[in-house]
């Protein structure tokens, strides 16, 4: 057998979903792996089986904590490992693992209970999250930039901040359980009994939430990342300077669906645009970014 088939077999193996009790399928090809003796050549497989599979569930768990919180652990385990199967890692980092999971639950309703509604704005928040962490960042507006907002400018928001439009409330529920998950890391050498029942109470807590329409954008800042909540009016402007309308096009639409007078309209406008500007949110439409220049190879 050539190396290249041995590995594709290896990996095929090892990649295959645990069975029972975390045991291989006794049906797993493998007998191109030599037993020794202790192990059988299924055993052997196993070790790197259970490894993988450990490591992709925990990382499930690390990037979407709030769904746990919001489900229960058991729950979430058992949507993990059914998620998992049906949509294995394609890319070499554990960062995209979690991309389709609003799809495939909204598929598949019933691993979510009458917790489905939280539990999708809940991953919508948290994908938001880990694209907020990584996310790009382009050169920052100055204020000599700003001077001068004229209708035919064009700004860009900042690739990495994610304007999420959510349904529950579930953005203060997110930063409940980072507080009981910092709790409980700083105090893993002792008892875990405090944090056990802060997390049943934030499970209650979630049971219990209202709907709620509210408009949340995710952002970084000094390497931590916020929610910062804000009106309906704010993001929809922020989405329309987002999807490359012209300053004037924004406001005129702004304008146009906002039941306050004019008058009361500017100094909102112009708070809004101070928080941005301070924020560092501003920058160039990614058609004006500069380009590197390409050099004609001799």
């Amino acid at each position: 057998m050539k190396l290249a088939e041995l590995q594709r077999q290896m990996a095929a193996a090892i990649m295959q979903p645990l069975a029972k009790a975390d045991r291989q399928s006794p049906r797993t090809k493998v007998d191109y792996i030599k037993p020794n003796d202790r192990l059988s050549s299924l055993e052997r497989v196993e070790i790197y089986s259970r490894s993988y599979w450990y490591r992709i569930i925990d990382s499930m768990f690390e990037d979407f904590p709030g769904v746990c919180a919001a489900l229960g652990p058991r729950a979430f385990a058992r949507l993990v490992r059914a998620y998992l199967a049906e949509c294995p890692s394609e890319s070499y980092t554990l960062r995209n693992l979690g991309a389709k999971l609003g799809e495939w639950l909204k598929r598949h309703p019933g691993y979510a209970g009458n917790k489905l509604a939280v539990a999708l704005d809940m991953i919508a928040l948290e994908w938001a999250h880990i694209e907020a962490w990584d996310g790009k960042a382009d050169a920052v507006l100055g204020p000599e930039d700003l001077l001068e907002l004229g209708p035919s400018l064009r700004v860009g928001i900042q690739p990495y901040i994610r304007l999420v439009e959510l349904h529950y409330p579930v953005d203060e529920l997110r930063v409940r359980v980072n507080d009981v998950n910092d709790i409980a890391e700083e105090h893993e050498a002792t008892s875990n009994a405090p944090s056990r029942m802060k997390k049943r109470r934030i499970a209650r807590a979630a049971a219990r939430l209202k709907p709620e329409r509210i408009f949340v954008a995710v952002h970084r800042l000094d390497f931590s990342i916020y929610y910062r909540r804000m009106a309906s009016g704010e993001f929809q402007l922020l989405s329309a300077l987002r999807n490359r309308r012209t300053i004037g096009a924004a406001l005129t639409e702004f304008y146009k669906s906002s039941s306050m007078p004019a008058e009361d309209l500017e100094p909102l406008l112009e708070s809004w645009f101070a928080i941005w500007a301070e924020l560092g949110w501003l920058c160039r439409p990614e058609s004006q970014q500069s380009k590197p220049r390409s050099r004609k190879v001799r």
